[in-house]
């Protein structure tokens, strides 16, 4: 019976129907994957150049190919456009825009509202109760100001819980890197003007500061306390030491705007770099490289130069929701004046963009540049490198005749974590495009079964992990598994049986909607952290299911657990491989497993102290859930319930006198 092909899509009803307006389009294939978003002044001229004959090739001629549905939505105006373009950009990854990862947010250094504030690293949505200063590049550049910090105003760090409930100095007091204000070694006064001089010298308004400093100084030796201008003095110099000891510092003579970003685009290979460095109250605080996906496809979509594309897409995404300062500096031009306009309608201020600084600012974008093209380089090393080793483990497995892109091979690999049977804790890691996506890693908390016992473990986590997803994707798609799979066979030329023979298809290869499971989320490779035991459950499961057990490797670690000598197991009767600690191959599934090692442990260990945390409280009669945290709210986890008194406890919300003498007996 031969196949009816759907019919080729035919865009000219939907174009003939488009508004003359600006918005954004959206094309899609026919499985309902999206292909590609873009914005347009007027969507029906935008969509219909798609279209006409001759005027793309190349990669875009490949994707209008594919396009079989177009969804539009008509905005106010191109700048709403824009914004609602990178929206979709960041959340939905489509294969042929340039993409920026969704990175963690910023970190800040936030002083608290607190009659003696606090300072602290913070990561997080902002209020205005508190003072935040920021963003920071990275969590080193708030640990070092904070560092700068406790030894010239000698602010506090402690949680507020541990502040209130002190008796006497802590260590840092002790060192000098804080004023003690716990135990009122300072009053609210001095302490006061030591947060607000910290908050000048954040913003940059380090002149303002010195000179307050030796205001202070004289006004105290003049009235004869000189113990006081003394604690000035070395105020003075020890921030004095940290300006000395900043080495790119904003000069007065580039004004008084002191918050910039500097932005370095750097495109080879096929790739492209973005480094943006900060400059905040007028100290550079370090840079990040960012390494966008699709450039090469994108770079055929747009008539503009590539590095100003790439730019315009991470001004578009990365500023999107986020603090911008009023100085950008550049080293290409952006060719799109309403990308401007819609991050200053964001911002609601005006935004300067340099793309010829003097001075220091010149000094910080060569910099940048220079940052960029190292970060690029090492970028094309390792993947190149990693490309190599993806090459050799898919020649090892005989894989490589099934994948035309090396970059589409999907691993997922498994182990399992516990510490004595307590928290079992079991991991799968995803390695696909010659890289670890972490977005795609999952934890899977184990229960019901003997402590210890790592096979039935492995069981689990397997049958949770394919499962139901095997149940989900028959179900929508209406199609037997069992039936599927034979025809999927039959197609791909294998399990094909003749009428004397069993009737059982062997199972296919090649897996696709058939299977239950998208090809594209579907692993070529299943890695199995363990020796001929944890492939044998492994086995089993994937029978019970129906899954190909020509998927499963085992690795088996070797003498004294040492890289390099591990072996490969197979569940399909193949003989077992020694490749060497000098294969390319054997050093990728080690990464690969050691890294699911990694996150089985960190998330055990985080489990693990959890339960170990309220698990004394909950030996107590008459602590529930409520009581039990509001205790650990009131005194910061268990160590400070342990270090409180009996009248100290009975101040906690449901907890009578009587509960209190009881809990300090259990925990005593």
């Amino acid at each position: 019976m031969s196949e009816t092909l759907p019919e080729p899509f035919d865009p000219k009803p939907l174009i003939a129907k488009l508004p003359g307006l600006p918005g954004v389009y959206r094309y899609y294939d026919a499985a309902g994957v999206l292909l590609y978003v873009g914005k347009a002044r007027d969507l029906k001229k935008r969509v219909s150049s798609y279209f006409n004959k001759g005027s793309r090739g190349g990669r875009i001629a490949h994707m209008v190919e594919r396009i079989a549905r177009i969804e539009t939505t008509p905005t106010r105006s191109e700048s709403e456009a824009l914004l609602l373009e990178n929206n979709l950009i960041k959340t939905q990854g489509p294969r042929y825009n340039i993409v920026f990862r969704d990175d963690k947010s910023y970190p800040y250094l936030k002083i608290t509202a607190h009659r003696f504030p606090r300072m602290a690293y913070y990561r997080g949505a902002v209020d205005k109760r508190q003072q935040y200063f920021g963003p920071f590049p990275n969590a080193w550049a708030v640990k070092e100001s904070i560092q700068i910090l406790q030894k010239v105003f000698l602010l506090r760090t402690c949680e507020d819980t541990v502040f209130a409930n002190r008796s006497r100095p802590c260590l840092l007091h002790q060192i000098r890197r804080c004023s003690a204000p716990c135990v009122k070694a300072i009053d609210p006064a001095t302490y006061a003007l030591d947060v607000e001089n910290a908050s000048r010298f954040l913003r940059g308004q380090t002149s303002e500061v010195l000179a307050a400093l030796n205001n202070k100084m004289q006004t105290a030796a003049e009235a004869l306390r000189f113990e006081e201008a003394g604690a000035v003095r070395d105020q003075i110099n020890a921030l004095s030491r940290v300006l000395r000891q900043q080495s790119i510092e904003l000069g007065d003579s580039e004004g008084n705007n002191s918050d910039v970003d500097i932005i370095a685009v750097r495109v080879e290979g096929g790739r492209a770099c973005v480094n943006l460095a900060m400059v905040r109250g007028g100290r550079h605080l370090g840079d990040r490289a960012y390494f966008p996906t699709h450039v090469e496809s994108a770079g055929n979509l747009s008539e503009k130069r590539i590095d100003a594309t790439v730019l315009e897409a991470f001004f578009a995404q990365h500023y999107l929701d986020k603090f911008i300062p009023a100085t950008l500096i550049v080293n290409v031009d952006p060719e799109a004046p309403e990308l401007m306009e819609a991050l200053e309608a964001q911002c609601g201020h005006r935004i300067v963009l340099i793309r010829q600084p003097q001075s220091q600012r010149r000094a910080w974008l060569e910099m940048a540049e220079k940052n960029a093209a190292l970060a690029l380089a090492r970028m094309l090393a390792e993947q190149g490198s990693q490309q190599a080793r993806t090459r050799a483990l898919a020649e090892v497995l005989g894989l490589e005749n099934e994948k035309e892109d090396l970059g589409e091979l999907r691993i997922e690999c498994f182990d399992i974590s516990h510490t004595m049977g307590e928290a079992t804790q079991a991991s799968c890691v995803v390695f696909h495009h010659h890289a670890t996506q972490n977005g795609e890693y999952r934890r899977y908390n184990i229960a019901d079964i003997t402590p210890g016992d790592d096979y039935a473990a492995m069981r689990q986590v397997l049958t949770r992990r394919y499962s139901k997803l095997v149940e989900a994707a028959n179900e929508a798609d209406g199609i037997d598994a069992a039936a599927a799979n034979l025809e999927l066979a039959k197609e791909a030329g294998e399990g094909v049986v003749s009428e004397d023979e069993d009737a059982t298809p062997k199972p296919a290869r090649k897996r696709g909607k058939s299977e239950g499971i998208p090809a594209a989320a579907f692993p070529d490779i299943v890695l199995v952290d363990g020796g001929k035991g944890q492939v044998e459950i492994a086995r089993q499961v994937f029978e019970e299911i129906g899954l190909d057990i020509s998927l499963i490797v085992g690795v088996a670690k070797g003498e004294g657990r040492k890289v390099g000598l591990e072996t490969l197991i197979f569940a399909d009767g193949r003989a077992p491989l020694e490749l060497g600690k000098e294969s390319a191959a054997l050093m990728l599934v080690a990464q690969i497993r050691d890294e699911a090692h990694r996150f089985a442990i960190t998330g055990m260990r985080a489990r693990r102290a959890k339960t170990r945390l309220t698990s004394r409280l909950e030996e107590i009669e008459g602590i529930g859930a409520k009581k039990r945290k509001n205790l650990l709210a009131r005194f910061g986890g268990l160590q400070g319930v342990i270090g409180a008194t009996v009248d100290e406890l009975a101040t906690v919300e449901g907890v009578s006198h009587q509960l209190a003498e009881e809990i300090y007996r259990q925990l005593h």
